[in-house]
């Protein structure tokens, strides 16, 4: 059963949503004119404060995106880039912001997997000022943030929790347009399942994605989100059981059906990663580019 998905989303790109105040704190979001099969609208930009603002997630190197944020911080100044993961779309312009800013980078750390290794959508060139650990806490004027480090997605991938503030932005990892691609090697199935019931445990009512709208009832949308991949494994096992012996794209059909062609690659990464996980646990075993059950 899929989870309640949401593929509305009314903000415009480059304009600004107040999404209210938060335990006193102000949060805004701008959308980033980057849309794509697993981008959604576009990558969402959030600004944390007022006055001294944090700003979590620039997207990638663009000039117009660049701008919008200026804009809407006019009279303020930014006190630090906060980055959830080195994906393209999220951390490239961290880099121009902080030149023009003066702003410390923050995120968990680089990017975990070499170039060549195939992690096309990585972004190598970014390296916090400051590491964040699991549970680390940031603090700016009226704020505070705590760390936690939710790989799966990405092997670097933070979310953030406003404390007091009943917020969590959950980044990638919970999104309510779409499922998450996982993809080896450096995404791992088994770490982003954990992620989500650890997720699914957290006491905050709002979850603010990397793209797409807020989620509301997010302990629920979670626990349907793990319940789904719990769904789709199965199915791999048992297509995989059905074919005898099979590569992960040539399980696609029989476990997606029909796809957008834009997606098949990575529905055969998500797949692999199933396989992966299933390996570990001794379910399935690999035979050069094919798996057996």
């Amino acid at each position: 059963m899929s989870p309640p998905f949401r593929r509305d989303d009314p903000l415009e790109t480059g304009a600004v949503e107040e999404l209210g105040r938060f335990g006193g704190v102000r949060l805004r979001r701008i959308r980033c004119g980057n849309p794509g099969p697993f981008t959604f609208l576009g990558t969402n930009t959030y600004l944390i404060g007022e006055g001294a603002v944090a700003v979590l997630d620039p997207g990638p190197e663009e000039a117009a995106h660049r701008a919008a944020l200026l804009a809407a911080l006019a009279g303020e100044r930014i006190s630090h880039i906060l980055v959830s993961h080195t994906h393209r779309d999220h951390s490239p312009g961290a880099a121009a912001l902080a030149a023009v800013s003066g702003a410390p980078t923050l995120g968990f750390g680089p990017h975990q997997t070499p170039p060549g290794a195939g992690d096309e959508g990585g972004d190598h060139a970014f390296t916090p000022a400051i590491a964040l650990a699991d549970g680390a806490v940031v603090e700016g004027e009226g704020w505070r943030l705590a760390a936690l480090h939710t790989p799966g997605h990405c092997a670097n991938h933070l979310c953030f929790a406003l404390e007091g503030g009943g917020v969590l932005f959950s980044a990638d990892h919970v999104m309510g347009w779409s499922t998450s691609v996982v993809s080896p090697p450096d995404g791992d199935m088994a770490d982003y399942m954990a992620g989500l019931e650890r997720l699914a445990a957290r006491p905050e009512g709002l979850f603010l994605p990397g793209h797409g709208a807020p989620v509301e009832e997010p302990a629920a949308f979670t626990r349907a989100l793990l319940a789904h991949r719990r769904e789709r494994e199965a199915k791999v096992l048992a297509a995989l059981r059905a074919a005898g012996r099979a590569t992960a794209a040539g399980l696609v059909p029989a476990v997606y059906g029909a796809l957008d062609p834009r997606l098949v690659p990575a529905a055969g990464r998500s797949l692999l990663a199933h396989l992966v996980k299933l390996g570990v646990e001794g379910a399935a075993r690999r035979e050069g580019e094919a798996w057996v059950a």
